[in-house]
């Protein structure tokens, strides 16, 4: 057999022949979630107000893409967002930081998808404490559009190694009202192994690995049953999840080929990677957090207004105590004292990627 006839997986060992590949193996590799990625064509697609705005909103980044939202109609002008608490993450976010955050990027893009189709979305956040909703919005008629709408649908959070291309001072003032930037290579350098470690750590650590394998969707047929988590499709997953390569028994064996490959493949990523931006704040309540995440929307669209894609790398700021050392190195770099790193991202230019799965609207309402 030659290089051309055989395709090997993972180094290791796994060879799948040209005749594999150009029978089923081949439709395995090209197809794609049937309904996972529907609510995308439907955002927008609706006659009520609310509706239309979540049907963005529910677009929005979040941790892990758990989703952590439940939505409530109150009358005719209201909307209760609940937390979903059967969707925490406890082992890597064990004090619902991040989910807060995910939460804000809701909240945000609902605001921006109510403001474009005339109305205002007046929030109140925690009305009713930590133990109530999350916030409560009321629409009335009457806002003006903010342009970074445009770019919700086109909105990518992109888990691939970017170009060696850096970013220009002119870009990054561009992005200075949203975020901090790093361009500067001792200090890019310094948080790249800052994030490569964190990634060590989280991978090694037992608990907090199996709950990122736990959330694995393997294959187009675990995504559309399962539209949350983290989707593993296309290519080579779909050949490596179909012939029983890629399991997630064999994931959580840290003496394992995948598992070698697999680090291997994210320290390429993480590594081709010419810039940073990052949030911090000044307190780190939970309305800290939801604020915070209503900034790392919008700087998710800007950034894909200008062209850029960005990826949170946010392992160095979990709080659980096998990572207190690299969230000390993260914040020693990043932070001023008494501030909150929140979050952290690679920002470059990278490869089109496909939309995130989504629970439909109507999986998210408590009510019609």
């Amino acid at each position: 057999m030659n290089r051309r006839n055989t395709l090997k997986i993972l180094g290791g060992g796994f060879i799948v022949s040209a005749a594999v590949l150009g029978g089923a193996g081949a439709m395995v590799a090209t197809r794609n979630p049937k309904t996972a990625r529907l609510p995308w064509e439907k955002a927008g697609g609706y006659t009520e107000i609310r509706h239309i705005a979540l049907s963005y909103a529910l677009l929005a980044a979040n941790p892990h893409n758990r989703q952590p939202w439940i939505v409530e109609l109150v009358g005719n002008d209201t909307v209760h967002l609940w937390k979903d608490k059967t969707r925490l993450l406890h082992a890597t976010d064990p004090y619902g930081r991040q989910i807060n955050i995910g939460l804000g990027c809701f909240l945000e893009q609902m605001v921006l998808a109510s403001k474009a189709h005339g109305y205002d979305a007046a929030l109140d956040v925690f009305p009713n404490g930590e133990d109530g909703p999350v916030a409560t919005a009321v629409f009335n008629k009457g806002a003006m559009r903010d342009p970074l709408f445009d770019y919700i649908l086109e909105r990518r959070s992109c888990k691939k190694s970017y170009e060696d291309r850096p970013i220009s001072l002119e870009q990054v003032a561009k992005l200075t009202p949203y975020a901090d930037v790093v361009i500067e290579s001792n200090k890019v350098a310094a948080v790249k192994k800052i994030t490569w470690d964190a990634h060590v750590i989280e991978a090694i650590t037992p608990r907090t690995w199996k709950e990122s394998v736990d959330l694995m969707r393997l294959g187009v047929k675990e995504v559309d049953a399962n539209p949350d988590g983290i989707s593993l499709t296309g290519g080579l997953m779909e050949i490596m999840t179909s012939t029983g390569i890629l399991t997630r028994e064999g994931s959580l064996d840290t003496q394992s080929t995948g598992f070698k490959e697999g680090m291997k493949m994210f320290h390429r990523l993480l590594h081709a990677t010419p810039a940073y931006a990052y949030l911090t704040s000044k307190g780190n309540t939970p309305k800290d957090q939801i604020a915070v995440g209503r900034q790392w929307a919008r700087l998710n669209l800007k950034t894909t207004e200008m062209g850029l894609s960005l990826h949170p790398v946010s392992q160095a700021l979990q709080e659980y105590p096998e990572m207190d050392g690299q969230y000390r190195h993260i914040h020693d770099l990043l932070a001023k004292p008494g501030e909150t790193v929140q979050m952290l991202g690679r920002l470059g230019y990278g490869p089109e990627t496909p939309q995130s799965p989504r629970w439909p609207l109507e999986a998210k309402l408590k009510n019609g």
